[in-house]
C-alpha cells in the first residue's frame, strides 16, 4: 500500500477556509498529537512528525504570516515536507524545554552535542542512530540548539520486527538527562509503527 508522504497545495485550506476551520481542526490535532510525543527525562521532548501534524503547522504559518501568494505557499510546503515520513523512517522534532531562563542557557551548553546521542531501538537490534539538521546546522561552538529535526532510518528487519509487536525503545546517552531511556508501549508504539509503508 503506497502512502501520501509528501502535501500539495490541493491539501490546505485556503485563508479563508482556516479560519473555520481552525478551532476544530487544532483540537483534533492536539489530541492526535498525544500519540506522537515521547518525553525523555524531564525536559527533552520528542514529536514525531507525519502528515497531519506538518499539514497544521504549515497552516499555522499560512495565517500567522498572512501568507496566500501561490509561490509562497508553495515554498513553505517544500521546506516542511522533508519533515514527513517516507515509509521507512521516522522523523521527529527534538526539543529541549526549561522554564527557566538562566536553567536553559546553562543546560544547552553542558547538553553540547546531545542530537549525536540520541538512539532508536527495535528489540535487541543494532541502534538507530538518527541523522540529525538537515537543513541547518544547529550547534554552535558554546552550546547546542533547544530544537532539532531527526531522521531516522529504520532497516526491513526492524520495521518487520516492529510491526510483528517488537519492543521500541529511546534513549539519550547524556548524563544531563535522567532517566535517559524510555520503553515506549503502545497506544505510542502502535502509532509510530503506522508510520511505516506496508509491504
Amino acid at each position: 500500500m503506497t502512502q501520501k508522504t509528501e502535501l500539495t497545495r490541493d491539501d490546505l485550506w485556503s485563508l479563508e477556509q482556516y479560519s473555520t476551520e481552525r478551532a476544530e481542526f487544532r483540537k483534533k490535532v492536539m489530541a492526535y498529537k498525544k500519540n506522537r510525543q515521547i518525553i525523555v527525562g524531564d525536559s527533552a521532548r520528542f514529536c514525531f512528525e507525519d502528515l497531519t501534524t506538518i499539514k497544521y503547522q504549515i497552516q499555522e504559518i499560512l495565517r500567522v504570516e498572512k501568507i496566500f501568494e501561490a509561490a509562497d505557499i508553495e515554498e513553505e510546503i517544500e521546506s516542511y515536507n522533508p519533515l514527513i515520513p517516507d515509509g521507512k523512517n521516522l522523523k521527529a522534532t527534538f526539543m529541549l524545554e526549561y522554564g527557566d531562563i538562566d536553567e536553559r542557557k546553562v543546560m544547552l551548553q553542558k547538553l553540547k552535542g546531545v542530537e549525536r546521542q540520541v538512539w532508536m531501538q527495535v528489540n535487541d537490534l543494532p541502534k538507530i542512530v538518527p541523522i540529525s539538521d538537515e537543513d541547518l546546522e544547529r550547534e554552535n561552538e558554546e552550546k547546542t540548539s533547544s530544537v532539532h529535526f531527526m531522521r531516522f532510518e529504520f532497516s526491513d528487519e526492524a520495521i518487520a520486527a516492529l510491526r510483528n509487536g517488537g519492543s521500541l525503545t529511546l534513549g539519550i546517552d547524556s548524563e544531563f538527562l535522567q532517566p535517559n531511556v524510555v520503553q515506549i508501549e503502545d497506544p505510542i508504539k502502535a502509532t509510530l509503527a503506522a508510520d511505516f509503508a506496508t509491504v
